[in-house]
C-alpha cells in the first residue's frame, strides 16, 4: 500500500462492495473486508472476484481491526440482515475521526427478531425502525456519517457503463470524501444534506421494483409499468413523509432515478425476484436459489407493517405484501390494483 496516503476501506465483498472497491481503486488504494478466508485468499491472489478483474490496488482483508488502523474513510456495503451485527464487531476499532459511508439499502430491526413480524397482533413503529446510519452512530463512537443512493447497478458500473450515484449526509466534509474517493470519469457524485431522505428512498424503491418485476414476469408492457412507478413513487413520499423525511428528497438521483434503474432492468435482484414470483415460483424457492438478498422482499414486511400503524394507503405495498407472503394470486392483486379507486393524480408536492 502507498505510504503517502491512507487507503480506503471497503467492508463486504458481494456484488456492490466489489464494485464500489474498483471504483475507488481509481483514486486510492483500498482494502477490501470479506470475513471468508478463502475469497481473501483467492482475491490476493489473483485479483479477480465474482468473475470480475479487480484493480491492482485492491487489497483483501478478513479482519476488521486492521480496516479501521489503516483507513479513516470506510464504505460498508452488506445485507440489512447482518448490518448492525457488522458493526458491532467494527464498532469498537472506530474513533470519532472516521468517516463511514454505506451502501446498504434496507432497514434494521431495533429491538426486534425478524421473525417477530409474523406474530399477529405486532405493532411496528418508527422507534422499532433504524436506518443503516442510525445504526452506525448507535453501535459506535463515529459521528460523521454517510450513505451511498441512486441508480448504482453492479452490472452495469463493472462493465464499465456511465453512472451517478448520490452521497446524503449532513456534513459537507462526509459528501466531499465520499466525492473525492468516488469521483471518475464514467462514476458522477453529487451530494445531499438529507441524509434520511437518502436512505428512505434507496430502501423503499425496492419494494416497487419487485412489483415491476412481477409485471415483467407477466409479460406486461411498458405502460402498465410506468403507470407503476409513477403511483409508487407516491408510495414511497407518503412512507417518507410519515417517517420524518421531505417529498424533495425522493424526486432526485435517490429516489427517481434509482426507482426507475431498478423497476426496469434485468440486473435488479428485486427486479428479478418479481419476475420469477410471477412465473410460479414462490419466495422461499426464489430466496433459497439466489446468490444475494433481494433487499426489497425484507423491506417489504417492514413497510407493511408501519403502514398499518400509521394508516397509509399504500396499496402497491399492501398488494404486494399478499402476494409474496400471504398467497395472493398476481392476477387477482393486479386486478385490485387496477381498480383502486386513485382520485388524485399528483397530491405529494
Amino acid at each position: 500500500m502507498d505510504s503517502t496516503k491512507k487507503p480506503v476501506g471497503v467492508i463486504g465483498a458481494g456484488s456492490f462492495g466489489t464494485t464500489v472497491a474498483n471504483i475507488l481503486a481509481q483514486n486510492a488504494d483500498v482494502l477490501l473486508f470479506s470475513r471468508k478466508d478463502e475469497i481473501v485468499e483467492t482475491i490476493n491472489r489473483t485479483h479477480r472476484h465474482l468473475g470480475v478483474q479487480l484493480s491492482p490496488r485492491i487489497v483483501a482483508t478478513s479482519h476488521l481491526e486492521e480496516l479501521a488502523h489503516n483507513c479513516v474513510l470506510l464504505f460498508p456495503i452488506v445485507p440489512s440482515t447482518t448490518f448492525r451485527r457488522m458493526m458491532q464487531a467494527l464498532g469498537p476499532h472506530l474513533r470519532p475521526h472516521h468517516i463511514v459511508i454505506h451502501g446498504t439499502k434496507g432497514f434494521d430491526l431495533k429491538d426486534m427478531e425478524e421473525d417477530d413480524l409474523n406474530t399477529p397482533g405486532i405493532v411496528v413503529t418508527r422507534a422499532n425502525v433504524r436506518t443503516m446510519s442510525e445504526v452506525v452512530l448507535e453501535e459506535s463512537s463515529v459521528a460523521r456519517v454517510g450513505c451511498l443512493s441512486g441508480p448504482n447497478l453492479a452490472a452495469e458500473i463493472m462493465a464499465g457503463q456511465p453512472a451517478a450515484t448520490l452521497v446524503g449526509s449532513r456534513f459537507r466534509e462526509v459528501i466531499q470524501a465520499g466525492q473525492n474517493a468516488l469521483n471518475s470519469p464514467r462514476f458522477r457524485v453529487f451530494g445531499s444534506y438529507d441524509l434520511l431522505g437518502a436512505e428512505l428512498a434507496g430502501a423503499l424503491k425496492n419494494i416497487i421494483a419487485v412489483g415491476s418485476g412481477v409485471l415483467g414476469g407477466l409479460g406486461l408492457g411498458r405502460n402498465i409499468q410506468g403507470l407503476l412507478i409513477a403511483r409508487g413513487l407516491a408510495e414511497m413520499v407518503y412512507f417518507g413523509k410519515s417517517l420524518g423525511a421531505t417529498s424533495q428528497a425522493f424526486i432526485g438521483v435517490a429516489g427517481i432515478g434509482d426507482l426507475v434503474a431498478t423497476a426496469t432492468s434485468a440486473n435488479s435482484r428485486n427486479y428479478t425476484f418479481g419476475t420469477r414470483l410471477a412465473m410460479g415460483e414462490t419466495a422461499a424457492q426464489i430466496r433459497e436459489t439466489m446468490p444475494e438478498l433481494a433487499e426489497g422482499v425484507r423491506t417489504l414486511r417492514i413497510a407493511h407493517q408501519l403502514a398499518r400503524q400509521y394508516k397509509l394507503h399504500v396499496p402497491i405495498t399492501s398488494t404486494l405484501h399478499g402476494v409474496v407472503f400471504e398467497g395472493l394470486p398476481v392476477e387477482k392483486a393486479l386486478e385490485y390494483l387496477m381498480s383502486y379507486p386513485y382520485a388524485i393524480d399528483v397530491d405529494f408536492l
